[in-house]
């Protein structure tokens, strides 16, 4: 069995999914706009993480703008059998590169057809319902009217399964409510852990968790527990950061992203490490102590 396949699966709608996938976003140009900087190096990668048994690829339309879906389907289309591809909506890029809302009808639907058109697809696999009523982190307010509207889409056939991003438990429940919920991807890893709680409410209801960010985002996590327990095991601190996130819960499907292939590989070996009880514990307190560890 292959490092990835060891990380187990978990359902993401009526797909099953490896638990590590792979995220585009990184291969964008500077602050996810405009072309990458090695055109044939992030359609290098995108064709690795296939090769090497990855099954489901986190994208959106406004990475770039359209510059990621593209590369996904000159990469990649024809798609192989079995494979995800999970994109976004709700938010747009500004002429300077700034991230703003894009929740109304117009707006939503609109989104989903460059998905469609720049992916190459006639019906998307999962689309996320991108929050920003805070940009910078989930803030409650009914999410029904944009959510409504993807669920019309769903019924026309456009849009296979639903999932939200940068959302609330109090969201979340309002969302199951209104339309099926297949995934959750909110900003989370071992330092910053405020869905604690909510992990494992949609691990006990069937429902995947998708950390962006798993790696710590654009400022990498800093830790010297971090280091500490990478050293001892032979690993680098991101491959360990990722081995603690599947370990944490088993509805959590990893996104990590990169425009490098070495990188790559070097994420795809977490899954495949293993986290002696002691270090897991050194872990855990991470994100209770000041400084990060």
């Amino acid at each position: 069995m292959t490092d990835i396949g060891r990380a187990g699966t978990f359902a993401l709608g009526d797909r099953t999914v490896k638990r590590l996938g792979y995220g585009a976003m990184q291969l964008a140009g500077p602050q996810v706009y405009g072309p990458p900087k090695d055109r044939e190096g992030a359609l290098a990668v995108l064709r690795e993480a296939v090769a090497r048994g990855i099954d489901h690829i986190d994208t959106s339309d406004f990475y770039g703008p359209h510059v990621t879906n593209r590369l996904i389907r000159e990469a990649l289309h024809p798609y192989p059998d079995g494979l995800v591809l999970v994109t976004k909506i709700g938010a747009r890029r500004g002429a300077d590169a700034s991230w703003l809302p894009a929740g109304s009808p117009d707006e939503l639907r609109s989104a989903v057809h460059d998905n469609l058109r720049n992916l190459g697809l006639e019906a998307l696999d999962v689309v996320n319902l991108r929050i920003m009523i805070d940009p910078h982190g989930p803030a409650e307010g009914s999410i029904a009217a944009p959510l409504a509207v993807l669920a019309d889409l769903q019924r026309e056939g456009l849009v296979r399964h639903i999932g939200l991003s940068n959302v609330t438990a109090r969201q979340v429940a309002e969302a199951r409510a209104i339309a099926t919920i297949v995934c959750v991807q909110n900003a989370y890893n071992l330092a910053h852990r405020a869905d604690d709680a909510l992990v494992d409410d949609l691990a006990a209801a069937g429902i995947a968790y998708v950390p962006f960010f798993p790696l710590g985002g654009f400022s990498p996590l800093q830790s010297t527990t971090l280091t500490r327990v990478a050293a001892g095991l032979g690993a680098t601190p991101m491959q360990v950061a990722l081995a603690w996130l599947l370990r944490r819960s088993p509805n959590i499907l990893l996104i990590p992203g990169t425009s490098s292939v070495g990188h790559l590989r070097e994420n795809l070996a977490a899954a495949g490490l293993e986290l002696p009880p002691g270090d897991a514990a050194e872990l855990d307190r991470i994100a209770g102590t000041p400084g990060q560890g």
